[in-house]
């Protein structure tokens, strides 16, 4: 018994074909016999990838300006508050907030809060992205020392304004195989 259906030929009892004259059988197995290929690496397989070390081994003034470009950073003393230890008994583990007086507003809202370890392999620790609906511009953060020296808090605000403050940190026990 065979009938037409939208094009298609159906045959009870048959292989379903479609107008091209392709069973569901042959296209499952091209598509089985390509994933042989794909997986014995027969087929062409796109390059290897390689991670890029963004912000390895650089120093503070080199990441900076890579961030930044040659924009001037203000002290913000008068709207950052950076909370870190003086002294930290565990370089691994070091925690840190940073809060910014800001109004959150559409208009003018902190956009991100950088904090930088001046004298880590990689400086820039960490970056958190702010939007006006946070309603109140802070982070908080366990960060890793890999010895004493200036832990900076540094805002961009909406408007492209940069500002920072720093504070130096001494480390009892490095926290990066120290």
């Amino acid at each position: 018994m065979e009938k037409q259906d939208g094009g298609h030929n159906v045959k009870h009892g048959t292989a379903v074909t479609d107008s091209h004259g392709l069973t569901r059988r042959t296209v499952l197995m091209s598509l089985a016999a390509f994933g042989v290929a794909v997986a014995g690496g027969l087929a062409a397989a796109p390059g290897t990838a390689h991670g890029q070390a963004l912000g390895q081994n650089e120093s503070v003034e080199e990441a900076l300006k890579r961030l930044f470009g040659g924009k001037t950073i203000k002290d913000g003393s008068a709207a950052i508050k950076l909370d870190v230890p003086l002294i930290a008994e565990n370089g691994a583990v070091v925690p840190v907030s940073v809060t910014v007086d800001s109004p959150m507003t559409p208009a003018s809202w902190v956009k991100h809060i950088y904090v930088v370890a001046d004298k880590n392999r990689i400086p820039v620790v960490t970056r958190v992205t702010l939007a006006p609906e946070a309603g109140r511009a802070f982070m908080g953060a366990n960060i890793r020392l890999g010895e004493s020296g200036d832990v900076r808090a540094i805002v961009e605000q909406s408007d492209g304004t940069l500002l920072q403050v720093k504070r130096e940190v001494k480390v009892t026990v490095g926290g990066c195989g120290g």
